[in-house]
C-alpha cells in the first residue's frame, strides 16, 4: 500500500478554510455526511447543500478521494506510456479532488480541466481552494454547474474522471452518465468508487459498459474479460492518507493516517492511447517470508491465482519483494496456477 500525500498547496488551502469554520461545527456536519455517503438510497438532489456542508466534505472526504483517484491515475499512467491529455472533464467532481490529482499526475499546466457538478456549494469551495494553486491547470480550471441525472450533454474531451459520485445516482442515471462519459471520451475514462462491495459493483457495471462501447481496460484488470472475482469477494485497493492534527480533530480520529479503500477502472480508446494492460495485478498484500514471496494475482490468462516466487527466480524474486498491493507485476518466469485467493 502506497502513501499518497496531498499537495502542500491544497493542504494549506484546506487548513485555512477549516480554521475559518469552527471545527466542532464541521465535526457535526461530517457525522451527517457520513450517514448520507454510507446510505444505499440514491439522492434526488446534491448531498452538499450549502457552504457548511461543502467545508465539512472537504475535511471528511477530499484528501481520501484525492488519494484514491491519484492512485488510479498512477496505475493508468504506467500502462498508457507517454500519452498526455490536453483536456480533462472532472465529472461529478465536487470540490475538485480529481482535478488536483490529474494536475499532479500530468504536472506542468499543459491541460485544461473542467469540473462539472450539480452542487453550487461544492463548486464554489472548489474554485476557492484552486485560486492559489501552484499548478496552472488547477488555477485555470472551469467550474460548471450541471445536472448529473438523465443523459447530460458533455463536451468532447481527452480524459474523463468519474469519482465517488455514482452512489448518489439511481441505476438508470448511473448507466446514462457512464454512457454520456463514454461518448465524450476521445482518450481515456477513469471511474473510482469506495472500496466496498457496493462500490465494486458500481465499478463493474461501469466497466461492462466501457468494454461494450469498445474501450480497452488498461488498469487494474489485465484483460477485458469477465471479472474472475466472484461470490462474496470484491476487488479493491488501498492508499494511505496522512492526517493533519486539524483533520484528526474534525474526523474524531487519533491515528496520524487513514487507509482509503477504493475500487476503480481505467479504460481507453486504443486508437488514441497506445497502451496495454499489465500481465498481472497484485490483488492483496504480498506475504514476504524467508526466501520467498507469496503473491495473489489477477492474471491475463489464468484469472486469480496464488503464486510463490522464490530466490531461484532471480529478477522475478527481487521484483516481487518490491511489489505492493495494487501494483502491476510483469516479471516473467514465475510459477503459475495454484488456488484462487480470497481478496482482502
Amino acid at each position: 500500500m502506497s502513501t499518497v500525500h496531498l499537495p502542500s498547496d491544497l493542504q494549506d488551502a484546506l487548513t485555512e478554510r477549516l480554521q475559518a469554520t469552527a471545527p466542532s461545527r464541521a465535526s457535526a456536519q461530517v457525522e451527517r455526511l457520513i450517514e448520507n455517503y454510507r446510505g444505499t438510497t440514491p439522492t434526488a438532489a446534491p448531498i452538499l447543500r450549502d457552504a457548511a456542508d461543502a467545508a465539512a466534505y472537504a475535511a471528511y472526504r477530499m484528501p481520501a478521494t484525492y488519494a484514491a483517484v491519484r492512485s488510479a491515475l498512477g496505475a493508468f499512467r504506467e500502462q498508457a506510456g507517454e500519452w498526455t491529455p490536453v483536456t480533462h472533464l472532472d465529472l461529478g467532481g465536487g470540490t475538485g479532488a480529481a482535478t488536483w490529482a490529474v494536475a499532479d499526475a500530468w504536472p506542468g499546466g499543459a491541460h485544461r480541466s473542467t469540473v462539472l457538478d450539480w452542487s453550487p456549494a461544492a463548486l464554489a469551495l472548489g474554485r476557492d481552494l484552486a485560486r492559489d494553486a501552484e499548478e496552472e491547470a488547477v488555477r485555470r480550471a472551469e467550474w460548471t454547474r450541471a445536472p448529473l441525472g438523465g443523459a447530460p450533454a458533455l463536451p468532447v474531451t481527452d480524459l474523463v474522471t468519474v469519482s465517488y459520485v455514482l452512489g448518489e445516482l439511481t441505476a438508470a442515471d448511473r448507466a446514462s452518465l457512464i454512457d454520456a462519459a463514454v461518448a465524450a471520451t476521445r482518450g481515456a475514462l477513469v471511474v473510482a468508487e469506495p472500496g466496498t462491495p457496493e462500490g465494486y459493483r458500481r465499478v463493474i457495471e461501469a466497466r461492462d459498459r466501457l468494454i461494450a462501447a469498445g474501450l480497452t481496460v488498461l488498469a487494474p484488470c489485465p484483460h477485458d474479460g469477465a471479472c474472475p472475482v466472484t461470490g462474496t469477494d470484491w476487488c479493491h485497493f488501498a492508499a494511505r492518507v496522512p492526517r493533519t492534527s486539524l483533520h484528526r480533530q474534525v474526523k474524531g480520529g487519533t491515528l496520524p493516517y487513514e487507509d482509503e479503500k477504493f475500487s476503480y477502472v481505467a479504460a481507453a480508446r486504443a486508437a488514441a492511447v497506445p497502451g496495454a494492460p499489465a500481465a498481472a495485478r497484485v490483488v492483496r498484500h504480498p506475504q514476504i517470508r524467508k526466501g520467498q514471496v507469496l503473491l495473489d494475482l489477477c492474471t491475463r490468462d489464468d484469472g486469480l491465482n496464488r503464486t510463490t516466487v522464490t530466490k531461484r527466480h532471480g529478477a522475478a524474486y527481487r521484483a516481487a519483494r518490491d511489489t505492493a498491493w495494487g501494483d502491476a507485476f510483469e516479471a516473467g518466469d514465475t510459477p503459475g496456477g495454484g488456488e484462487a485467493p480470497e481478496l482482502p
